[in-house]
């Protein structure tokens, strides 16, 4: 936590899983039925899910995969380089930013069950949201191989 800089340790974060910092800020209280939600789903889930989520300069997420719909916000700092697939070999890179005139979209929906990965592209912290739905739960997640 100390590498991180002060107005990031205002937000709380914690550690993820995948890579970089996190904090969950809102968890639906609306629960879907697992009768309600496709078979492979393991139980009920929440309607929706919210993560605040940092990554720092030379920091990236491990290959990933949810099986709810995952849609990224961009807040602030450099461009985020958000590469998804069906399958890694075959993803392509999105470029998350403020600058739509030089390419960057403010948000991504990557689609359910798809790979994904994000590293900021240049020397900044990239603050993002990411909002699954049905909520996230960590049944629903898988970690890839490690590459590059």
């Amino acid at each position: 936590m100390s590498d991180l800089p002060e107005w990031a340790r205002r937000l709380d974060f914690s550690p993820h899983p995948e890579g970089g910092w996190f904090k969950e800020t809102w968890r639906s209280d609306l629960t879907i039925p697992q009768s309600v939600l496709p078979p492979d789903y393991t139980g009920c889930r929440n309607a929706g899910t919210a993560i605040l989520f940092l990554l720092m300069p030379g920091q990236q997420s491990a290959w990933h995969t949810v099986r709810s719909a995952e849609l990224w916000l961009y807040h602030s700092g450099g461009p985020l380089q958000l590469e998804v697939g069906a399958h890694q070999e075959s993803a392509i890179v999105h470029l998350l930013g403020a600058d739509i005139e030089a390419g960057e979209t403010p948000q991504f929906v990557v689609p359910p069950g798809h790979w994904q990965r994000a590293r900021p592209r240049d020397g900044q912290p990239c603050l993002v949201s990411c909002v699954v739905v049905p909520g996230f739960d960590f049944a629903d997640f898988a970690l890839g191989a490690a590459t590059d």
